[in-house]
This record gives structure tokens, sequence and C-alpha cells, in this order.
């Protein structure tokens, strides 16, 4: 994931306070049956959001740990998992917040859920060339967040 999609993701928390009613609206993570792969997961868990299987693919190639079973890490930032989701801004919150562990693949899905659900696709802006061929989504993301 390029380093400018880290700030996005940096700044989606810094920029949206969340209110304590968002925290107890935390999207819930479905088990993962041993027979699926990541990318199966991911289509099933975000199937009324299409955006976010293409935002998956490209962030990580729906992979959410690396060859050796650690938890798929940029080598460039603390973005983590499916979703590339930034452990240094997030962790914290996602499991204090949320009981949310974003270094597990349902935690990782279900927090990048949660981003979306607040911000729709902005934190993942840096990659729109690959999963917003249009520049249609990312362009009405950011006019519902204005």
């Amino acid at each position: 994931m390029p380093v400018i999609a880290g700030f996005a993701l940096a700044f989606s928390t810094v920029l949206t306070p969340v209110q304590s009613a968002e925290v107890a609206a935390a999207p819930q993570a479905i088990s993962l049956p041993a027979s699926h792969s990541v990318e199966d997961y991911i289509r099933e868990y975000f199937k009324d959001a299409p955006v976010m299987i293409d935002i998956a693919r490209c962030e990580s190639r729906f992979r959410q740990f690396s060859g050796d079973g650690h938890t798929l890490k940029n080598p460039t930032s603390t973005a983590m998992g499916t979703f590339q989701i930034m452990a240094s801004i997030h962790a914290g919150f996602a499991k204090d917040k949320l009981g949310l562990d974003i270094y597990s693949l349902q935690g990782n899905a279900a927090y990048a859920r949660y981003l979306y659900d607040r911000e729709g696709t902005i934190p993942w802006a840096a990659s729109a060339k690959c999963w917003d061929k249009s520049g249609k989504l990312l362009a009405r993301a950011n006019q519902n967040i204005d």
C-alpha cells in the first residue's frame, strides 16, 4: 500500500471524531468456515458493498497473512491485513472501543466496515486508481462527507 494510503487512513480518525453512539454500533465480525478462503470471506462479508471487495483486492490481493503466518504488513508503514489498516492509528481504538482485533481477518474486515460505514471509501483514496476505474466512487464519497 502506498504511503499516501496510510496517511488517508491515519487522517480518517483524526478528522472524524467518534461519538459514543457510533462506538456502540460497531460492526460484528462473522466467523470464517474452515473451507473458505480470505477472498470468499470478504466477498460474503461485503456482499452489500462490492467496492469494498475491490478495495481488498487492491490493498492485499485478498491476503490477511504473509507466507510465514504473520499478519500481512506493509514494509514501509504500520498498515496491516486485508484492508491495510494503519495499526499505529487504529489498533488501539479498534480493540479498546470496539473490541476488534485488526490483526485477525474478522477484526480487519469488521474495522474496515466501521470505517466504510462512517467515511465511505475515503480512507482508501490512495489506492483508488486500482479499485475505482471510473473515478466516480471516490468523488461520490467525497461529496457525501463534505
